[in-house]
Formats: structure tokens, sequence, C-alpha cells
């Protein structure tokens, strides 16, 4: 993989931005963003995977997964879809339903963009919703370069198990 494909993500304390070149076409990587398809890639056995995922995938519907950590705890999250545009924008509420240590339950709202480039998809995330919570910014930011690389890795394996 080239260098300027690696994920990159900033947060500036209220936002957080990141960006990977996804070797899958737009409609592929965003139905691995909001599907069950994401409890075989999201994640790894030393930091957490997602189990249980259930989603309508409508404006308005909810999503629901949970977060099974390394060390055995089950962690809930769920939101909302507010805007849906396949093959190119998916655009979500995200909530802890426990209480996350730099974040609480404070509800963020994700934004998917998917662009056709000439290796598959350019996809960028903005995650905003951070005011007052530059930690969990910034901690953000990390996790969705880890997450963007998970990604990466799952469709450049030719979508196995991570």
């Amino acid at each position: 993989m080239l260098p300027h494909s690696w994920p990159r993500a900033m947060a500036n304390g209220e936002t957080v931005m990141a960006s990977a070149e996804i070797p899958a076409p737009p409609d592929e990587v965003l139905a691995a963003l909001a599907t069950d398809e994401v409890e075989r890639w999201w994640g790894s056995a030393a930091a957490y995977r997602m189990t249980g995922w259930t989603a309508d995938l409508r404006i308005g519907g909810r999503w629901n997964v949970t977060v099974r950590t390394a060390d055995g705890r089950r962690l809930p999250a769920s939101g909302r879809f507010l805007e849906i545009e396949m093959p190119r924008r998916i655009v979500q509420t995200r909530r802890y339903d426990w209480d996350h240590p730099t974040l609480g339950r404070h509800e963020t709202t994700v934004a998917y963009l998917a662009e056709p480039i000439t290796v598959g998809t350019r996809l960028t995330i903005c995650h905003g919703g951070f005011a007052g919570f530059p930690e969990a910014a910034a901690e953000h930011a990390e996790g969705w370069a880890r997450v963007l690389g998970w990604l990466q890795r799952y469709f450049g394996e030719g979508r196995q198990a991570a």
C-alpha cells in the first residue's frame, strides 16, 4: 500500500476528520460500515470486537451494537440514521450506552462520505459533537485511524474475517 493511502485522522477539539483509500467500491464500503458485516472486520482480539450488530437502515432507523473488549466487558452503543444517500453518504448519531471515560453518554454524529477513486473508494469520516470534550475528540481521532486501517486490511485481504 502506498504511503498516501494510509489512514489519516485529526481532531480540532470539537470535530474528528479521518480519511483513507479503501480497495473496494463505495457501495461495498458503506455496507461494511452499516450492516452486520461490521462484526467481521471492526476490531481485533487485542483491542475489542463488535458483536450483535442490528440496524434498520433507513432514515430514522435505529442501530445497536455491543463492543466486546479484550478483557471481556460488554459495552453497548446505539444511534439512529439521519441521512442515507447510497452509495455516497450515511449520517448517523452515535452514543455509548455506558459511562465512557472521556465522553460519558454524550451523543455525537458520524458522517461517512464515500467517493469513488481509481483504486476503489476514498472514505472520509466526519465525527462531530465533541464540543466540551476535547480529550474524547483526540481519543476518537486515534480510534478512527485504527478502524480505517482494519477496514483497509479487510478489503485488501479479500473480505476475510479479521
